[in-house]
């Protein structure tokens, strides 16, 4: 693979069956062999094959078969095709969501209201928008169908197309973990009444578990990788089973099957959280012809076309509103916390939702290339710009087990046949030093650790997705947080009420929430919940009005009242310019002020704000004091941003989209580890990029399953403690390798000299075996919430 051949050609194919990056090194190693092939790059978690390749030197059914010959499932991807789709079409067996059925509004539908239980008659908007429920039935978070990547199995037993969708324990590789556990929970109880019937029992357990794992060394050794997590894991059971110690090569053989189901479940799941990306898009749109509108597939929608948004509905492609005003909610794009009014010329995102009335809106881009596809192609890439982290054990092999293998063999040979020593002595030692050489202790070790940790972490509602996630924890040296529902509570508050004349507090928030009553924008919430927490009576209302970008209106008692932005307030005679000067201020804080009077009256503003979560600053200063520096990327606008980045003492970056957040990420990357906090769609590729990408509980299924660790309590305070506990985790590891290899090692001399037999090699292996256990049980007593 010299220079880029000019006759090569981009090529992408869907590898289903990969369950770690030992997976996708083996595809790597494979394909680069064959001629032809150039610059191959394979993504784990988005199953992407891509290369260039030369067909006049190998065909593509050639890749193809080579990566079939491996255990794998692979599909070319269509060219053109939206990532997400190209994926589906590979995987023709996933479950998919069904698509409600669309009734169809014509064209005199504007203003028309999809809210359940709103009081307004068409809408509501005070420079935002009306709450956004789903009309007619898209989905406004969807979560991935079932686990359709397969589910890991004992020595890479790779995905069978029968068993997606199914739980882990009703495939064919869930089975067969299930069955061996039996296996060794009967031997262990024969073995109390009839030992040597025990022993077979063991010996079958052994066997049915490791031959699927020989199956893939073999594989792998035809295509040049003679040592792998598998061809270790075989050596060590057959090697044990050599020296009569078939009970341990069985129990090792079940936990490394049982880890690999375990890891395939969660490859699973976030692919699903990938996948899910592109449900966000509605599957069908409205298309205006002469007229009249018919539903047509939104993938097949052409750039000038016309379509009709209805309130509730999400918009079907990226384009520019053609006719209306109404509130955007682009939260699942740009992570905007509070919709934002929009007319004619405006801008819109495919995937964002239409909260008020409808929309004519002309497609600017095309399937392949809206918002949506953009931010899955960003996560792909992501993806693919991350080395694949090996596990240690596999990186250990490449030298530990072949100098292993080698040295007992020269022991086993060297003494008769040089020195004329007798074969039984030399092959008993020799069968010890295999047996010491076996990495039992470091293959349950290091699992131990984690497995402590991941407890740990889950009791106090913090997840991490493995071992590798841990271990990037533990370096990490900067922290980027989404503002919106990450360090703020996602919801506006209440922080200020000012009254104008003789009006009362108690009479302001009785007239405003008599306004906003039935809405249920976050705005009118807010106020709804001041009024309530104020113990205020309410005055009755009706005929609520909304004006387009303005506020709302409604009879409150016996008279109009409105609910409006401060700019209209003084253009209808219901504020002075001393309350306009106030209104400023309050915005330049980064709240939302909004001006209540009736007829010519002023009664007064209220003022909210997304307020950062109580242990934000803590948070912070926790960080700072352990070397950590953390900084704010945001969709929101600046004056927000600073004004929360500067009540907690941080940097921020404000006005950002997924693309954006993403170059951020890559940049903070060169100076070391980077955690991404995010709990929205538009946070996916920066939860990818990043060494590692974090979850909000309160976010969305998609940035759950995406990011490589979750925080479920969604305490601030719990990304410190992550760190925390990840760095002793590490710690705890690097204690249990010393320990084994440590003991390994002197019982190795001792072994080649005959000071120790298979008695006490035995011992010795599981001696470690208990000493690394006991250490790792340790970090079950830990607490990360502690500041050391």
């Amino acid at each position: 693979m010299a220079g880029e051949n000019t006759a090569a050609k981009q090529i992408e194919w869907t590898v289903t069956g990969m369950d770690c990056a030992s997976c996708a090194n083996k595809i790597r190693t494979a394909v680069e062999r064959l001629p032809g092939t150039e610059t191959v790059d394979i993504a784990l978690m988005t199953e992407r094959l891509k290369m260039r390749l030369d067909e006049s030197k190998t065909s593509r059914a050639n890749v193809e078969a080579a990566v079939k010959k491996l255990g794998y499932g692979i599909a070319e991807r269509r060219t053109g095709a939206a990532p997400a789709a190209a994926a589906a079409a590979a995987q023709p067996s996933v479950l998919k969501p069904q698509q409600k059925p669309v009734h169809v509004h014509g064209p005199d539908c504007k203003g028309h209201d999809h809210q359940p239980g709103h009081s307004h008659d068409d809408g509501h908007d005070h420079d935002h928008g009306a709450g956004h429920s789903d009309g007619d039935g898209h989905d406004h978070h969807p979560k991935g169908g079932k686990d359709d990547s397969g589910h890991g199995s004992p020595g890479h037993v790779h995905d069978d197309p029968a068993d997606r969708g199914k739980r882990w324990y009703q495939t064919g590789k869930g089975k067969l973990v299930i069955f061996t556990a039996l296996l060794l929970g009967a031997a262990w109880a024969v073995e109390l009444v009839a030992p040597e019937i025990g022993k077979w029992a063991f010996v079958a357990a052994c066997l049915i578990g490791v031959a699927p794992v020989a199956k893939r060394a073999f594989a792998a050794l035809r295509v040049g990788m003679p040592f792998t997590i598998e061809s270790l894991m075989t050596i060590a059971a057959v090697g044990a089973l050599f020296i009569n110690a078939a009970e341990e090569a069985a129990l090792v053989v079940f936990l490394f099957a049982v880890g690999e189901v375990l890891e395939g479940v969660a490859a699973g799941k976030a692919r699903d959280g990938i996948r899910a990306l592109a449900n966000l898009v509605p599957k069908t749109a409205l298309l205006e012809v002469s007229g009249t509108t018919k539903e047509v597939p939104a993938a097949e929608l052409q750039v000038g076309q016309m379509v009709l948004v209805r309130p509730g509905d999400r918009i079907p492609a990226d384009g520019e509103i053609a006719e209306g005003t109404s509130g955007v909610d682009d939260s699942p794009v740009t992570g905007e916390s509070v919709p934002v009014t929009k007319g004619p010329g405006d801008p819109v995102f495919a995937g964002s939702i239409n909260t008020e009335a409808a929309l004519r809106v002309t497609v600017t881009k095309a399937a392949e290339d809206n918002t949506i596809s953009r931010i899955i192609r960003l996560v792909e890439e992501a993806e693919e710009a991350r080395a694949p982290t090996e596990r240690f054990i596999d990186r250990f092999s490449r030298w530990y087990m072949p100098a292993i293998v080698a040295v007992a063999a020269l022991v086993v040979l060297v003494p008769p046949l040089a020195f004329g020593q007798p074969w039984d002595t030399w092959v008993y030692r020799g069968l010890a030093l295999l047996l010491i050489g076996c990495p039992c202790a470091l293959v349950i070790s290091v699992p131990a650790s984690i497995a402590s940790a991941l407890s740990t972490g889950a009791r106090r509602g913090m997840l991490m997705k493995g071992g590798a996630v841990i271990e990037a924890a533990a370096k990490v040296s900067r922290v980027a947080f989404d503002k919106t529902g990450t360090l703020t509570h996602g919801r506006p508050m209440v922080t200020d009420v000012v009254t104008f004349g003789t009006t009362t507090e108690a009479e302001l928030l009785a007239v405003a929430a008599g306004v906003e009553t039935g809405s249920s924008h976050p705005l009118a919430v807010a106020i709804l919940n001041k009024a309530k927490e104020a113990a205020v009576a309410v005055l009755p209302s009706r005929d609520a009005k909304a004006l387009m970008g303005k506020g709302v209106v409604a009879t409150v008692g016996d008279a109009s009242a409105w609910v409006a932005s401060p700019r209209y307030a003084m253009d209808n005679g219901g504020m002075d310019g001393l309350g306009l000067r106030q209104a400023t201020v309050f915005e330049e804080e980064g709240k939302t002020a909004v001006a209540v009077f009736r007829e010519k009256t002023p009664l007064g503003l209220i003022a909210m704000r997304d307020e950062p979560r109580k242990d934000a600053g803590d948070a912070v200063r926790q960080l700072k004091a352990m070397g950590v520096t953390s900084v704010i990327l945001t969709g929101d606008n600046p004056r927000t941003a600073a004004a929360i980045a500067g009540g907690l003492g941080m940097e921020f970056q404000a006005d950002m989209m997924p693309e954006d957040k993403l170059k951020a990420i890559k940049d903070m990357s060169e100076q070391g580890g980077v955690m991404m906090i995010g709990d929205g769609i538009n946070d996916a590729p920066a939860l990818k990029q990043a060494s590692v990408g974090v979850a909000m509980g309160s976010g969305t299924d998609v940035a759950l399953e995406t990011a490589d660790a979750a925080i479920l309590r969604d305490r601030v305070t719990d990304i410190p403690a992550k760190i925390r506990l990840a760095r002793a985790a590490m710690a705890n590891i690097r204690q249990n390798v010393t320990i084994a290899l440590g003991l390994k090692a002197v019982f190795l001399v001792t072994s080649v000299v005959g000071l120790t037999g298979l008695w006490i090699a035995i011992l010795a292996d599981t001696g470690a075996t208990v000493l690394v256990t006991l250490n790792a049980l340790r970090l079950l007593r830990f607490n990360p919430e502690r500041e050391s």
